[in-house]
């Protein structure tokens, strides 16, 4: 059946874009209804004329070799796919669009549709969510910097009690008030965690690394936690390399061990790797109440807590959420198996890495750490965080100056240079972490060993050089803290 002129006609003033027929030279031969509302040009006054009058000037001199390469090969497909195309209407004004081509061919030779659709209320919608990601993510960044201040103060004053307390009253207090501290710190942490993952502001880092520094890392926040509830913490060797980010991959586990250690009542928690193919396999086993069938399924949701009989849940619900919310960002599978009454299996795989890739890790021994004193200049904003963290380093044996600006650091330097600098990364009046570095880097030693201490999480501050800096996030803990110290200065 053919198609008469006059249906075809009905067929594109039918459409809810504007469509332009035009020939081989590019004369617009026909022009739907639509053409007038979004670009307003009548039909009429647009048949015969050049279809470049629709371009704005800056793309008109290019756009005849195109026509000519599309008339050569010619399909329907979008026109500049990937590219930001423009119109300009009849009063000049350009307006963002998406352009459809579809060749016709007709007794007279070939012709081209072309749909025009304007797009600019998806642009400006765009623009918009651009916008509110960037302030989103400046308001977690402040947040995080702001709500881990007073827990840092706290973390450190609580450091310095405990070394000043005379008896073991003294210091069960300072012990219980600490774990109370803790539990708050993992609070803010969670919901902070979980904020960034929604607004899609952490980016991996994948490298390659080595994961028994992993589980050292793991053996060590976890082991005296483990013990103080009776519990053997097993961590077996693992000589795998994993390709991924150690950050979060870490935290993954972290998660896994947490949950392991505050659902079992006694027996043991086991951490090892699987070799499989092309990917390791990360467990974390243990002896304690399991999980039912039915409630497995809901374990990654956010707030769901595990029943645990009478004993009252401890958190939020949210970490196995931030795990798998991680893991998606990673790429990596996550696994769990349960029986209640026995335990639970949980699990993530991770690709393998190669292992000339991964970095050494330079180690000390203790008493050549604890034998290390130099002079440590901090710089924090915040007057409370400064004065704790100059207490404690002083009773440590360190010599400490203290700044809170950049132009008192420079004052500091002008009279003594530090072995080691301690800076905050956000202070007041713009001014942050990494303009101290260089001040110090400039008027003292070049190689002046740096740690960076910020409350702010977001990967746009760990992403920054500075140039082997070490980084600490708020809320710090003060063992962590004093042995990054030492370890810097003994190198």
């Amino acid at each position: 059946m053919e198609i008469s002129d006059t249906l075809a006609r009905h067929l594109l003033d039918a459409a809810p874009d504007p469509s332009v027929v035009i020939d081989r030279d590019g004369f617009i031969l026909y022009a739907n209804s639509r053409v007038e509302d979004v670009l307003g040009y009548s039909s009429q006054e647009m048949i015969g004329q050049h279809m470049e009058m629709l371009l704005p000037a800056r793309f008109r001199a290019n756009h005849p070799q195109h026509r000519i390469r599309y008339f050569s090969n010619p399909t329907p497909r979008p026109m500049g796919s990937g590219l930001e195309l423009y119109a300009q209407r009849e009063d000049g004004q350009e307006i963002p669009v998406e352009i459809s081509l579809s060749p016709v061919a007709t007794e007279d030779g070939l012709l081209v549709t072309a749909t025009v659709r304007d797009v600019s209320a998806q642009r400006e919608l765009e623009r918009q969510l651009r916008d509110a990601s960037r302030a989103k993510s400046r308001f977690l960044a402040a947040a995080s910097h702001d709500l881990r201040q007073p827990i840092q103060a706290l973390n450190l004053l609580n450091s310095v009690a405990k070394r000043a307390a005379n008896d073991d009253a003294q210091r069960a207090i300072i012990d219980k008030q600490q774990k109370s501290l803790d539990s708050m710190a993992k609070l803010l942490n969670a919901l902070l965690d979980i904020s960034k993952l929604e607004a899609g502001v952490v980016k991996p880092d994948i490298t390659d690394c080595a994961v028994q520094e992993i589980f050292e890392d793991l053996h060590a926040e976890f082991d005296e936690q483990a013990k103080t509830k009776g519990l053997e913490l097993i961590i077996e060797r693992c000589n795998d390399v994993a390709k991924s980010d150690a950050r979060l991959l870490t935290q993954i586990l972290e998660n896994f061990i947490s949950n392991a250690i505050r659902y079992t009542r006694e027996g043991f928690i086991r951490l090892r790797c699987l070799h499989q193919e092309a990917s390791i396999r990360l467990e974390v086993l243990d002896t304690g109440m399991g999980i039912s069938p039915d409630e497995i399924g809901d374990i990654f949701e956010e707030f769901h807590q595990v029943d645990a009989g009478k004993t009252r849940p401890e958190g939020l619900g949210l970490g196995l959420s931030i795990v798998k919310r991680t893991a998606e960002l990673l790429g990596c599978e996550l696994d769990v198996s349960s029986k209640p009454g026995e335990g639970s299996v949980f699990s993530v795989v991770v690709p393998q890495g190669e292992r000339e890739r991964t970095a050494a890790r330079a180690t000390e021994t203790a008493a050549e750490r604890d034998s290390v004193t130099g002079l440590v200049l901090v710089v924090d904003d915040e007057p409370t965080v400064l004065d704790a963290t100059s207490i404690l380093l002083q009773i440590e044996g360190f010599e400490v100056v203290t700044a809170s600006c950049l132009q008192e650091v420079l004052d500091c330097m002008a009279e003594r240079t530090p072995d080691l600098l301690v800076t905050d990364y956000h202070l007041r009046a713009g001014e942050t972490g990494a303009d101290i570095i260089q001040a110090v880097r400039q008027a003292g030693r070049p190689t002046t060993p740096v740690i960076l201490v910020s409350g702010d999480t977001s990967d746009a501050v760990k992403s920054k050089d500075f140039d082997e800096a070490g980084f600490l996030t708020k809320p710090v803990d003060t063992d962590k803290l004093l042995a990054e110290i030492r370890g810097r200065l003994a190198r």
